[in-house]
């Protein structure tokens, strides 16, 4: 199945000490010896650091460098425990062992788990996180982690069942079990703001923030589509969900699916000119971030050893395209995300003329580290 250039509007960018980055996460998943070591050695070619610079170019670089271990940690989880491992079709256990870690990050002094690689990672990133982050924003990414590990036990239930999920829940599990949404307050502590609560939780900025989960874990369904079909484990895409829902062919539901993240995508545009003319600078800040998230997962996409699977090649096109295949003002039929459209009067096609650093200029916030 090959996967055609996709819209893209948002300029690319990443952050220029990248390799170093690429680097010390390579090293900092060998000193907590997470995984084994073939995984940490086929994890270390992905370019895992290379994402992180993409999601903060212009981001504090030990912001960048936790995020990027976050990430290789997320993995460790994702491939270890709900995948590849055996609990990814054991909910009831998968529950309590994710509990487990997520008491870890509320209290990484909790006397548990000591043996455990990835409850001693889990340790040093939340410590960082409380570092660098303002103590609502540390809160926030335990939320988040709690939200991510609930999705992910939601989907190993699905996983054990062998079902294939309805469109709208699909849509509403991989809101989060993509972990989008716990990469999210990196974006904050990457350029020392702080959102306030209430404009974080208004239905604008929350809107935003779904939305860039939707078009990355989309994207993510499309361009690994190839790897998770020639795995050996029962695998959940957005391409096998449209066969089922609509009874189309894989190529057929490809395109579905991209004519869904593109018309996402225009109205992502347009509500983001709605925040930059009427949010705080924080708000500008945070979603010319979100920007920079959905491109910095197309980049990586493309040009990942994790996706482009050399040994057995993914027809990926390397290049973008600059016209959405669906610019359609009218809202998805997805239940739990067509109220996304009543916050804008329509949706704009036209790509970005302006680099991610002119969306906001606020550089700091109160107890930012």
């Amino acid at each position: 199945m090959a996967v055609p250039p996709i819209y893209a509007p948002i300029p690319p960018a990443v952050h220029p000490n990248h390799a170093a980055i690429d680097a010390r996460t390579a090293a900092w998943a060998e000193a907590y010896d997470i995984g084994s070591p073939e995984w940490r050695s086929r994890l270390a070619t992905q370019d895992i650091g290379v994402f992180a610079a993409r999601i903060l170019p212009e981001g504090r670089e030990e912001v960048v460098s936790l995020l990027s271990d976050f990430v290789i940690w997320l993995f460790g989880v994702d491939d270890g425990y709900c995948e590849e491992g055996s609990l990814g079709v054991r909910p009831g256990e998968l529950a309590a062992a994710l509990h487990r870690l997520l008491r870890i990050a509320q209290n990484p002094e909790a006397p548990m788990l000591t043996d455990d690689p990835l409850a001693e990672s889990l340790r040093d990133l939340t410590l960082r996180v409380a570092r660098w982050g303002t103590a609502l924003q540390a809160g926030r990414w335990v939320d988040t982690l709690r939200e991510y590990f609930f999705a992910v036990v939601w989907e190993a239930e699905h996983r054990a069942a062998g079902r294939i999920p309805d469109l709208n829940d699909y849509t509403l599990m991989r809101l989060y079990d993509g972990a989008t949404s716990v990469v999210q307050p990196f974006l904050e502590m990457g350029y020392g703001f702080e959102l306030q609560p209430h404009e974080r939780d208004s239905k604008a900025v929350r809107a935003a923030a779904e939305m860039t989960s939707f078009i990355t874990t989309w994207d993510n369904d499309i361009y690994s589509h190839h790897k998770e079909s020639r795995g050996g484990n029962y695998y959940l895409n957005v391409i096998r969900v449209l066969q089922h829902e609509y009874g189309l062919s894989p190529d057929r539901a490809l395109t579905r699916a991209i004519a869904q993240r593109d018309r996402v995508m225009c109205l992502f545009l347009s509500l983001r000119a709605k925040l930059e003319d009427e949010g705080s600078p924080q708000a500008r800040q945070y979603v010319g971030a979100l920007s920079s998230f959905i491109r910095a997962t197309q980049d990586w996409s493309v040009s990942s050893l994790r996706y482009t699977t050399p040994d057995d090649p993914a027809a990926l096109s390397p290049s973008f395209s600059e016209a959405p295949t669906d610019d359609s003002t009218d809202p998805l039929d997805i239940p739990s995300v067509s109220w996304w459209w009543d916050l804008v009067p329509g949706s704009r096609t036209e790509p970005l003329d302006r680099p991610l650093a002119a969306l906001g200029t606020y550089r700091s916030a109160p107890g930012a580290g």
